[in-house]
Parts: C-alpha cells; sequence; structure tokens
C-alpha cells in the first residue's frame, strides 16, 4: 500500500494542472500512487531506446491483474517488432510516426476466438458469441487490461500513448497481425522513453461539476463550466499544439462531421466480415 504523500504542495499543483487553478477539487486522501496517476500525459516522440528486459512481462502481469468479467479474460495483445509491419500500423493510423519510432508497440486484442476454440474442443456450442454484449464485455475487458498496463509503465519512468486510429482500417490491420475470425484490433499503444523534445504538458480536463452527478443526471452549470473550459484549452493548446483551438471546436471537428471518424463510420460492416455477428 502506498503511504500517504507528504508533500502537500504537490497535490494542489497535480490537481491544478490537471483541472486548472480554478476549477481545482478540494484535496482529498492522497498518495503517491493518486499522484502518478493524476501525471499522466500522452507522449508521441520516443528515444530509440530499449526498455529494460523483462518490461514486457511487467506490463502483461499487471494487464492480467485487472478486472476482467467472469474471469473470461476475452482480451490479447500483439507485440509488433518488425518495422515492415510498424510501418504499415503507421499508414493505417495516418502516418504517426512515434508508431515506428517507440521501442514497444503492442496492439491490444476484442479476443473471441480462444474461447470459441475451448467451446469448440469441449463439444459445447457459444450461444452468447453473436451478442453486442459479449463484444461489449471483451473490449472492456481489453481496455480495462491495458490501462493497468499504461500505468505500470508510468510508474517505471517510461511514457505511453495510445493509437485508436487502429480502428481506421480493422480489416488491414487483421490481415497485418494474421488475426483469426472473432478478433479485432481494438487500439494499439506506444511504450517507451519520452524523447527530450516531449515537453507538452498535463492536459486539463472537464471540472467534475460536469461529469459527476448526483441522484440523477443534470448539470445546471454545465454551459457556463464549458465556457471557463474552453479558456482554459484555448491557452493550453496555444501552448503545447500545434493548432490553437478550444474543447468545444475539437468536439465539433471531431464528431460534428463524418470525416472526423476516418472510415470508422464503416465498423459495423468491417466486424462482421471479421466474424462477429453482433445482435
Amino acid at each position: 500500500m502506498n503511504k500517504p504523500s507528504s508533500r502537500p504542495e504537490s497535490r494542489c499543483n497535480a490537481l491544478a494542472q490537471r483541472y486548472g487553478m480554478n476549477a481545482r477539487p478540494d484535496i482529498g486522501p492522497w498518495n503517491d500512487h493518486i499522484e502518478l496517476l493524476l501525471s499522466h500525459r500522452s507522449i508521441r516522440s520516443y528515444r530509440s531506446d530499449p526498455v529494460p528486459e523483462g518490461t514486457l512481462e511487467t506490463l502483461v502481469a499487471a494487464a492480467q491483474s485487472a478486472a476482467t468479467s467472469s474471469n473470461m479474460q476475452l482480451w490479447s495483445v500483439i507485440v509488433i517488432d518488425n518495422p515492415d509491419t510498424r510501418d504499415e500500423l503507421a499508414k493505417v493510423a495516418g502516418n504517426q510516426d512515434h508508431i515506428r519510432q517507440c521501442p514497444l508497440y503492442m496492439v491490444w486484442l476484442t479476443d473471441l476466438s480462444r474461447n470459441q476454440r475451448l467451446c469448440t474442443e469441449e463439444g459445447v456450442e457459444m450461444e452468447s458469441i453473436p451478442y453486442v454484449e459479449t463484444f461489449l464485455v471483451a473490449s472492456v475487458d481489453a481496455a480495462l487490461a491495458a490501462q493497468n498496463a499504461v500505468t505500470a509503465a508510468e510508474s517505471l519512468g517510461l511514457s505511453t500513448v495510445y493509437i485508436g486510429a487502429m480502428r481506421n482500417d480493422p480489416a488491414r490491420v487483421a490481415e497485418l497481425l494474421g488475426l483469426p475470425a472473432g478478433v479485432f484490433g481494438l487500439f494499439g499503444l506506444c511504450v517507451g522513453y519520452a524523447a527530450p523534445k516531449a515537453t507538452n504538458q498535463v492536459k486539463p480536463r472537464l471540472p467534475q461539476g460536469v461529469v459527476v452527478h448526483r441522484e440523477t443526471y443534470g448539470s445546471p452549470q454545465e454551459q457556463g463550466i464549458r465556457a471557463r473550459y474552453d479558456d482554459l484549452m484555448t491557452d493550453f493548446s496555444r501552448r503545447n499544439e500545434m493548432v490553437e483551438q478550444s474543447w468545444t471546436t475539437k468536439v465539433l471537428g471531431r464528431m460534428g462531421k463524418l470525416a472526423g471518424m476516418n472510415g470508422r463510420e464503416t465498423l459495423s460492416t468491417v466486424l462482421h466480415r471479421l466474424g462477429f455477428r453482433l445482435q
């Protein structure tokens, strides 16, 4: 168990970085693990140094310690070392060069095939396979596992970034990785040591007042809180990102036009072709 942090100023700083000074919540129970979680930032530039021997096994052990629905363990992960495969995966992801660059690249899989094989070997029909709930459970399992791995990596001084753009072309990912029916490349994960030029700061999140609800859903002050958060994110993007924009502008650009899905609008059709007969 982590001991409570004895540095009250570091608690204030961690909360201020995550929410901004004006939206910083009160300090509650605290320890070094919580401080690590609040320090998370996505890194998109890596040194070439390899990760220490045994790091992969440690990260997977952490991943397998995450909660899993009914202990079904409906996920797998593929480690990609081949430069040619990485190059092709980077192309799928809009040429994100950190996929080529990072010392450890992992593709996390929604995997119904292993338990399907189990049922086939035992002579039992797996009737729940076609249902959306089963796909959702497997995808949640994979996400929980990956986040445990991310926390473990960051505790070792490594940096990470998720690559959701593996879903831009799931069929191509399946082809490159030799995925059987019932396996889906949910997202990638870069792991490594941040390059010196990776100086981006902790990205502020929405104030708790619009994500925490009491008894029933609703936040009467949401519009005003969002306006203040827009100001905070505009300032953050000015200092850290190539395009200066508010959070509202970014959401509208990503969700307001179908083009923002980068081909993922066909996902239901592609999933059927990959063996997920969702009902």
